[in-house]
């Protein structure tokens, strides 16, 4: 089933045999409730609790893609979630830093990341505030709409870094590819239509 979601997402566009080969390395299942197993491998989204979603397998690919990481690159990634996207860019070589405002899917997120001996560094906050101590990241991938982009993230961009960004406030966004040219100049590209669960501030204690 795996093998036959690499056959789809390539037809859909993704063509970094990296990316392939991650999603290939990393059992979406794993991060689903068991009675989902037969299902894990279509390109579909599912609730994984706290009104969140695990998103589809080629929203987390196209997103990667888009993202254009190296080995080594330091990544900002606002929304855990499942914990899949993490995993992915983990498997990637990437050095990642996370941030989930869900306390519910954080507790639940460590457990499972620890099963692939991966080693993130995930943070219970405010997506919105970023990672500011560790500072600055070559990439930043934001996994839910954004009604705005937040200054603080750009701020912790490399000069020359990229972030990925859903953006707008309605039942679907627009997916951004913004990149760092200065300290004051950003460019934006857009890439179409995608719809996410809305960015929230932490305003859990």
């Amino acid at each position: 089933m795996r093998r036959q979601l690499l056959v789809e997402l390539k037809s859909k566009g993704i063509s970094d045999q990296r990316i392939l080969e991650a999603f290939d390395a990393v059992p979406r299942h794993f991060f689903l409730d068991l009675a989902f197993v037969e299902q894990a491998y279509t390109d579909i989204a599912f609730q994984i609790g706290a009104g969140q979603t695990i998103s589809q397998p080629f929203t987390v690919a196209f997103q990667t893609q888009l993202l254009d990481v190296k080995k080594g690159d330091k990544v900002l990634e606002i929304g855990t979630g499942s914990g899949y996207q993490t995993c992915i860019l983990c498997q990637l070589g990437t050095k990642v830093f996370s941030i989930e405002r869900q306390k519910e899917l954080f507790v639940k997120v460590k457990k499972m990341i620890h099963h692939f001996n991966f080693n993130p560094r995930l943070t219970f906050g405010d997506g919105f505030k970023g990672m500011p101590t560790f500072a600055p990241f070559d990439r930043i991938i934001i996994t839910c709409g954004a009604p705005f982009i937040p200054e603080e993230l750009v701020k912790q961009l490399k000069v020359g870094g990229k972030m990925v960004i859903p953006l707008g406030d309605g039942p679907t966004q627009r997916m951004i590819l913004l990149t760092k040219i200065s300290e004051t100049e950003t460019k934006q590209e857009d890439y179409g239509d995608c719809s996410f669960v809305p960015m929230l501030e932490n305003t859990a204690k």
